[in-house]
């Protein structure tokens, strides 16, 4: 925010440390609450916390500060500050907390399964991974595929709703065309209960199932002309 300094606490903690304002002026510079500033000073917070010199940074003149010092009741004004922060410009994979780590492979998860339109890069934007996990969840290589779960990343805290539908959208116009006139529609159930289309599914089987009944007729002719050879062989006993 511009009306607050660079690094309030650790502002803060050198002011505590360095000079003899109140509480409420430090914690009306730094924008922080004067139980805060309290405990800063009696070392219950900010504990590890290197303190910066807002005057070395130029956020606070030297003469503005004395004169804080000498009248309680001042109010510091910050200065500009002379330390320039470039604007952050987020590159890679989405920083992850270590809470939400474990919930990644089962939002990639729920990702390749729902929307496999998304690249690689998208996913890795969306939930903080990287192309081997992916790659691995989506060939069931993964060492915990067996106990993973799809789960919607929006709802895990990994991204938001709108980063999700620009992703998905951005992925969508990327995709490639179709062939022109070609329309993706179910056919007809007239045409797909027609004589014709039925036969076409089932021509096999009842290729078959001819097949069968030819190699039946040849076994039963096959049985009689046994069964005749055999009365005339008794015949010939008999006689």
């Amino acid at each position: 925010m511009a009306n607050t300094p660079l690094m309030p606490k650790a502002t803060a903690v050198w002011l505590v440390d360095n000079t003899a304002l109140s509480f409420t002026q430090i914690a009306s510079f730094c924008k922080l609450h004067p139980l805060e500033v309290k405990a800063i000073a009696d070392g219950e917070a900010a504990q590890g916390i290197k303190g910066l010199d807002p005057v070395l940074t130029g956020q606070l003149g030297r003469e503005e500060l004395e004169k804080a010092q000498t009248d309680p009741n001042y109010v510091l004004k910050l200065q500009g500050s002379k330390v320039i922060v470039p604007e952050s410009k987020r590159k890679g994979p989405r920083y992850t907390p270590v809470s939400r780590r474990q919930d990644r492979p089962n939002a990639i998860l729920w990702l390749v399964r729902n929307h496999p339109e998304l690249k690689d890069a998208q996913i890795m934007r969306l939930v903080g991974t990287t192309k081997p996990t992916i790659a691995a969840i989506r060939d069931r290589t993964h060492w915990n595929s067996a106990n993973l779960t799809p789960s919607d990343p929006v709802t895990l805290s990994l991204c938001s709703q709108l980063e999700l539908d620009m992703e998905v959208e951005k992925a969508a116009k990327n995709a490639p065309p179709r062939p022109e006139g070609e329309v993706e529609t179910l056919m007809p159930v007239e045409e797909t209960t027609s004589e014709e289309a039925l036969a076409a599914a089932f021509s096999k089987p009842i290729e078959r199932e001819v097949e069968e009944e030819i190699d039946a007729d040849a076994v039963f002719a096959k049985l009689n002309s046994l069964k005749t050879e055999g009365d005339g062989a008794d015949e010939e006993e008999q006689s």
